[in-house]
């Protein structure tokens, strides 16, 4: 399949090779660690059962026996940008999962997070996912693309891109796609706007619109692919989902918090987990919770379960996530901004 997912992966497929090698001689070298590790982690909402279900303690696992030593875990989830503001306001995050890769270039600006961060072989990100539109079961309303959204008596449940990374790819999606389908760029701030207009309930998080749309409230949720294939039906519920023809390539970023690592005195076993998010066992973990794998061995396992759109796109649209959150999300010119005073 030539897609711009797959293309991304394939990239990195030797040095997954070479990583699982080196993996495997890792695991084999001598216990250095003189006491019990700790690892404080930040992350956005929506990976948590992944982490702490099945990464967490596959780690745990593979740390003890390296070292014979034990490595605890202080962990916090919440909304990206909610995160990434608590992290620069002193919150001691050894390893950040954030939502979108500008959550992680504020870190940077403050000095916690090195400019380097995304240069390895996948640019920092470490999951990969799709915006979809979830519906009631039998789709009632017969949603079958973002225009859809647009009609009377759509209810839509979306987080807020105030505070929530999953809210910002919504805006982008939506955006995005019109444009792919020939709209000019005020046609596709209308498009944004017709769409939000329908957005009764705008949750703090990814999580909490899931939440919200599972008790009930709204025809249509916007959210990441991987939420519907994993949180809706461990929660007792299945809702079929809609994958636009068009959307945006989410993808998720972690990054090691320098500052904080190098005054904790951790560095070895933080980078030793951000290492094991790359392994096969780490990504299939991330590959059952309904993400798109980033490695080429993972992806090309589940190549059948991940359907591509037919005009896939990604932040390079937009010029990068620092023109994004200028053009976008600037509180007084951005185009979101512009929408939410329209729909007020």
């Amino acid at each position: 399949m030539n897609s711009l997912w797959n293309r991304r992966v394939l990239l990195g497929s030797l040095a997954a090779s070479l990583a699982a090698t080196g993996f495997v001689i890792w695991g084999t070298q001598e216990p250095t660690q003189a006491q019990d590790a700790n690892i404080n982690l930040v992350s956005y909402s929506t990976p948590r059962e992944a982490y702490d279900k099945g990464i967490i303690p596959a780690f745990q696992t593979y740390w003890k026996q390296k070292t014979g030593k034990t490595v605890n875990f202080t962990k916090s989830y919440g909304a990206s940008g909610a995160q990434t503001r608590a992290v620069t306001a002193g919150l001691e995050a050894d390893v950040v999962a954030l939502s979108l890769a500008g959550d992680v270039e504020k870190l940077v600006e403050a000095g916690l997070v090195k400019s380097d961060w995304d240069k390895g072989t996948y640019k920092g990100m470490v999951t990969n996912s799709v915006v979809v539109i979830a519906t009631r079961p039998g789709n009632p309303k017969q949603i079958k693309d973002w225009a859809d959204l647009t009609k009377p008596g759509v209810d839509i449940i979306a987080p807020n891109p105030r505070t929530s990374g999953g809210a910002q790819w919504n805006v982008l999606a939506i955006y995005g796609a019109a444009l792919k389908g020939g709209a000019s760029p005020q046609q596709a701030e209308d498009m944004l706007a017709s769409v939000f207009k329908n957005v009764s309930v705008q949750d703090k998080s990814a999580r909490e619109a899931l939440q919200t749309f599972i008790n009930g409230k709204g025809d249509a949720l916007l959210t990441y692919e991987n939420e519907i294939l994993n949180l809706a039906v461990a929660a007792g519920q299945v809702f079929p989902y809609v994958l636009p023809s068009s959307t945006i390539l989410i993808e998720n970023p972690v990054a090691i918090v320098d500052k904080n690592v190098d005054k904790h005195g951790n560095r070895e076993v933080v980078k030793a987990f951000v290492d094991f998010l790359y392994t096969p066992q780490a990504q299939e973990v991330f590959a059952k919770d309904g993400y798109r794998p980033v490695t080429a061995e993972a992806a090309k396992k589940y190549d059948a379960k991940y359907k591509e759109p037919a005009k896939l796109f990604n932040v390079e649209m937009f010029g990068g996530w620092s023109k994004i959150a200028t053009n976008f999300f600037d509180q007084s010119q951005g185009i979101f901004s512009r929408v939410a005073q329209r729909n007020r």
